[in-house]
């Protein structure tokens, strides 16, 4: 199929491509004090679900970070798509992804930053010094693509390094985000029946409605017709 450059920004409607990905931070505990006061090193990222260059469909993410940093917009424009910084406290970072189309609307995530051990098993973690991982799993669902757009996400994806890409959260005793993507696939089947029993139920009420109104229309031209002229003529001059 080919396509006119003036097609390119037109939307296929119908069409829905969902590309899945995962985003966090990690935060290393800093083993020696420092003047600042800042006690660990983190990295905020956007990773891919699968091993695959996001960089084919995204074309750039901005991450806003606390207003305590000096340049708290950072603009990151190719893989790997991350920040790292050091502090001393937890707060919410702003993860703003922008598409290869410039005409599909940005995508927003929100991130709180984890600097601290939580849960039942902190202490051991704490004692081994271990990293803090926060990681969670996200689908871009792009509703009605342009053809550009749809044209880059269908492209077979591209590997972004050799070997198996693994996320922290996602190991193999839990599959956390695997049962998250069979839950949000299920979830999303089940609001499209709603939707659809939805559509039906309003197309029975408009038709409905539509030929009750052809009904008082015929009524009208009847009575109309079944009334003389004279009579009318009688009520306007009586």
């Amino acid at each position: 199929m080919s396509f006119f450059a003036s097609d390119f920004g037109s939307r296929l409607k119908g069409t829905v491509i969902s590309k899945q990905i995962v985003y966090g931070s990690v935060a290393h505990y800093l083993p020696e004090k420092r003047p600042d006061g800042r006690t660990h090193r983190w990295t905020v990222f956007v990773k891919p679900y699968h091993n695959e260059d996001l960089s084919v469909f995204i074309k750039k993410i901005h991450f806003k970070l606390h207003d305590s940093y000096g340049n708290c917009n950072r603009t990151v424009s190719k893989m790997p798509y991350e920040v790292s910084e050091t502090g001393w406290g937890e707060f919410e970072i702003v993860i703003k992804i922008y598409f290869q189309d410039p005409v599909e609307r940005p995508v927003t995530v929100y991130h709180i930053l984890k600097l601290f051990h939580t849960g039942p098993d902190a202490n051991d973690a704490i004692s081994a010094n271990l990293p803090v991982y926060y990681e969670n799993y996200e689908e871009i669902v792009f509703q009605d693509p342009t053809v550009m757009m749809r044209n880059v996400l269908m492209k077979k994806p591209i590997t972004y390094v050799s070997g198996e890409w693994k996320h922290h959260t996602d190991c193999e005793k839990n599959r956390i985000f695997e049962n998250l993507k069979i839950e949000t696939v299920r979830k999303l089947q089940e609001a499209k029946r709603i939707l659809q029993k939805e559509i039906d139920e309003q197309k029975i009420k408009l038709k409905i409605a539509q030929e009750t109104l052809l009904k008082f229309k015929e009524e009208i031209m009847r009575s109309r017709k079944a009334t003389p002229a004279t009579s009318y003529l009688a009520a306007i001059t009586s």
